[in-house]
């Protein structure tokens, strides 16, 4: 195992972190840290499932990257212009304030490590094969997978955190279709440069 990319780590957290920022997950963590009113309990079971499907999605880009390396690329981009196409066309949804709504709270008896252990199953089954999923994969198979893990980890948990701890604020201060446009243009800036890496072989 050799020396963490800086570069890397980099690369990922800020693909990650613009990916879910506007994702379904991020909505999720906020409806359920508004009906537990345990936010930190909350962050604590988002934090355990999501860094557990960076570790799946890193390994996963570690094989894919002892594939071909042309191939692999092209894919690569082609994964990263459909999310930057899903992205765009989904800015147009409903915000995160209609979808979240008033939820009722959970009982306050409702011990901690419930709360944490009930959020950590419900993040860790919608995480699979999500947009973040398959960005962390796609980054772990063009540069260094630990280091991808580091940084979509750090994003992931930056991310829940928020959504715990302030995702309503954030909703009502930053339009969401604004955040999903720019991570869209993101994701095209990563399509034309893994296109690019790609055709130069």
């Amino acid at each position: 195992m050799g020396s963490v990319d800086a570069a890397a780590v980099a690369l990922a957290f800020g693909a990650v972190f613009v990916a879910e920022l506007p994702d379904k997950t991020m909505l999720a963590t906020i409806v359920l840290s508004a009906r537990s009113r345990r936010p930190l309990a909350v962050w604590a079971g988002a934090a355990v499932a999501l860094t557990a499907q960076m570790v799946i999605a890193s390994a996963a880009g570690r094989l894919l990257d002892e594939l071909p390396a042309r191939p692999v690329r092209a894919v690569v981009a082609v994964l990263f212009a459909v999310g930057a196409v899903l992205l765009w066309r989904s800015a147009d949804e409903p915000e995160g304030d209609e979808i979240v709504g008033d939820e009722p709270a959970m009982p306050p008896t409702t011990p901690w490590w419930r709360v944490s252990a009930t959020v950590c199953a419900i993040v860790f089954v919608a995480e699979w094969g999500d947009l973040t999923q398959l960005t962390a994969a796609s980054l772990a198979a063009e540069t260094d997978a630990v280091s991808v893990f580091v940084g979509a980890s750090a994003a992931m948990v930056t991310v829940a955190g928020i959504g715990a701890l302030a995702g309503r604020a954030l909703l009502r201060v930053l339009p969401e279709g604004m955040l999903r446009r720019v991570a869209a243009v993101v994701f095209g800036a990563l399509t034309v440069i893994a296109g690019t890496t790609a055709i130069a072989g």
